[in-house]
């Protein structure tokens, strides 16, 4: 290398970051003890800003752009250097790019279940994970809280205690919510906002922007999840009879294929046993048929005197027309008629009225 490379060599006049890697949320620009050269061109992409750092302290921003540093677009780095009339000579700073595009399809998830009081099952144990997508809304605040001074910062370093935040947010959330564990599912997206507006504030002070939370789901313990199973089961089950049917239909429908003298019998009393439930059914309901109800006893009501009395059975119009209370002039109704009639007209009533014998024949 001849004298004037090692000369210019000892000058930065381009700086710029192409990031290499998607994880990667904060580059600090390889200085390696060279100068930075007055009028040194500064190239700062879309989805970046760079931080200049002077001895350990803060100076200026630029957002995306093309920029020949000079003391005009340096301002705050000029007063901390003491370059009252301009500069003409070389620099030493640091130089930060910080990644501002989202950082999506971040994990969060509880570590232990969140221990709830459900109004239909009593206290339960619930397990709930998700995604997020973070970006940083100040780059300035993000190097001082977080960064620090590494040369090299990846979203992995910061999702542990993101997470963190998230599920403490969330478990106060899910027991102040009293949402119940079979509306759970219904209630994600409203369960994402509220966190979203919780947590929001926690993350600003690490200088984030939460821009998206998503509760993808929130799960019961493998026991009781079984247990809910065999009771969704017997829903849907609903008449037992006709399922032991069906079980045993298919029963009978492997034994056949298996085969053998065991199978065989197996399978006649299976025959026997639902050739008869069948034939219950066909007879009516699988009980045996019984006699018909006897038949109702008549209602019979009187008029007399405009006015109607009644109800009465045959024995209480038998005892009337004795006591001479009802003659076969009487106007009598019983149910199934169509108008009232005489008394006398009842074919069931005609011998009572009868006074005696017929007379005797004249002597001859």
């Amino acid at each position: 290398m001849g004298l004037w490379d090692r000369l210019t060599g000892q000058f930065i006049d381009i700086i710029e970051w192409l990031d290499d890697h998607p994880s990667t949320m904060v580059y600090r620009f390889p200085r390696n003890d060279n100068e930075i050269k007055y009028g040194a061109k500064l190239i700062v992409r879309e989805g970046q800003i760079a931080v200049f750092v002077n001895e350990g302290t803060l100076a200026d921003v630029f957002s995306p752009g093309t920029f020949e540093l000079e003391t005009q677009n340096l301002p705050i780095l000029t007063t901390l250097k003491s370059w009252k009339h301009g500069f003409e000579s070389p620099f030493k700073a640091e130089v930060y790019f910080i990644s501002t595009r989202r950082f999506t399809d971040l994990k969060w998830g509880t570590k232990n279940p969140i221990m709830v009081r459900d109004a239909e099952f009593g206290p339960v144990r619930l397990r709930a994970f998700g995604t997020y997508e973070v970006r940083v809304a100040s780059g300035p605040s993000f190097l001082r809280e977080v960064v620090g001074t590494k040369g090299r910062f990846s979203s992995g370093e910061i999702t542990d205690q993101l997470r963190n935040v998230i599920v403490a947010r969330f478990t106060d959330l899910i027991g102040e919510r009293k949402i119940p564990v079979l509306d759970l599912a219904g209630n994600y997206d409203e369960l994402g906002n509220f966190l979203q507006d919780a947590i929001s504030v926690d993350f600003a002070e690490y200088g984030l922007d939460l821009t998206r939370i998503l509760v993808e789901n929130v799960s019961l313990p493998p026991e009781v999840e079984k247990v809910l199973d065999k009771r969704t089961s017997m829903g849907i089950v609903g008449d037992l009879g006709r399922y032991t049917q069906f079980q045993a239909a298919n029963a009978l429908e492997q034994s056949a294929k298996t085969g053998g003298a065991a199978s065989d019998g197996l399978g006649m009393g299976m025959g026997f046993a639902m050739a008869n439930q069948f034939a219950k059914q066909m007879a009516g309901g699988g009980e045996p048929a019984g006699p018909p109800p006897l038949p109702a006893e008549a209602q019979y009501y009187v008029g007399a005197g405009g006015q109607r009395s009644g109800p009465y059975d045959l024995a209480g119009i038998l005892s009337q027309i004795q006591q001479g209370r009802i003659s076969d002039e009487t106007l009598m109704w019983k149910t199934g008629m169509a108008e009232w009639l005489k008394a006398g007209t009842f074919a069931e009533l005609r011998n009572s009225f009868l006074a005696g014998p017929p007379p005797l024949p004249p002597n001859s």
